[in-house]
């Protein structure tokens, strides 16, 4: 198949391209890159550096981001995985317009692009829906980008499916920043002799899920929608079924592993949890890695 990656340089992205092109896929890639990295580009993808919120994203094929001479173009592709967002809730309730701008309108604009071109569409939703639409701006944008997949599915019976992440981890994670995961905050410190940086009294659970798995999800759900199955309009919980106080996993780079803990911030959650039942019977979704695994082979490198 032919398939558009939006948000193809991050985290999430690149692991999917890497997979997408094992299973010998063509595969494009439109990015910002406000959080992704010509760093990660993978041989035999083709990459374009265009800002989705931009309504006219898709009218400014001159170049694309190849080091080598191509004939690249999307005039039309068989599938759209739309990853792309300003993914975390501190930095939207720093600059709520940035955030929502940016999710919102990279979700609209992708959705319009795929109804001109009859394109399906699995979008990246977020766990913080379970949370309450109030809780950040984040939060919020990525319910609103949920709503306009319902939206084109219902009116222009456009085939949209959504797979909602629960705190993901593993290769090509952020390790510092605004926009780094927590496993990738406490890998670099404990790299570097650091004390772990925990908020709160780190008795928040996270439903922690490999990069993998949430990859084998997303796949699954774009063959769904491009093999006609019954999922169009369907929403799925990706997520590993287990969490863990962050408190637990620091003890996994070592209880005597020095921590430092500091305030609370606002927007923080007490605690997610997973239940995939729904992507299993109907995607066959199955999660297989585990945080405290990944942990243990992170220390050996």
């Amino acid at each position: 198949m032919k398939i558009l990656v939006a948000g193809g340089a991050g985290f999430v992205g690149t692991n999917l391209i890497k997979r997408l092109l094992k299973e010998e896929h063509e595969v494009i890639s439109v990015d910002n890159y406000s959080t992704g990295f010509k760093e990660n580009h993978q041989d035999g993808c083709v990459y374009y550096s265009r800002d989705l919120s931009n309504k006219n994203w898709s009218l400014l094929w001159d170049e694309c981001e190849c080091e080598i001479s191509c004939e690249c173009h999307i005039e039309s592709v068989d599938l759209i995985f739309n990853v792309a967002a300003l993914a975390r809730i501190q930095p939207s309730l720093s600059d709520p317009i940035k955030a929502i701008s940016n999710n919102f309108n990279s979700a609209l604009y992708v959705l319009e692009w795929a109804r001109s071109h009859k394109t399906p569409v699995v979008f990246s939703g977020s766990s913080t829906l379970h949370h309450g639409l109030w809780g950040s701006p984040y939060a919020w944008s990525k319910y609103a980008g949920e709503q306009l997949c319902e939206l084109y599915n219902k009116v222009y019976d456009l085939p949209t499916a959504i797979c909602r992440f629960y705190n993901v981890y593993g290769e090509h994670q952020l390790e510092e920043g605004a926009y780094a995961t927590v496993i990738g905050i406490f890998e670099k410190q404990f790299r570097e002799g650091k004390p772990l940086t925990i908020t709160g009294d780190g008795e928040q659970r996270r439903d922690f899920t490999h990069i993998d798995d949430i990859v084998d999800g997303l796949i699954r759900c774009g063959i769904g929608l491009v093999n006609d199955q019954p999922i169009s309009g369907q929403a799925y919980e990706l997520g590993r079924g287990l969490n863990f106080s962050i408190n637990e996993i620091a003890d996994m780079f070592g209880e005597d592993c020095p921590r430092e803990y500091i305030s609370s911030r606002k927007g923080e959650y007490p605690f997610t949890l997973a239940d995939y039942t729904k992507a299993k019977e109907e995607l066959g979704y199955s999660p297989i890695k585990n945080i405290r695994d990944y942990i243990e082979e992170s220390l050996l490198r």
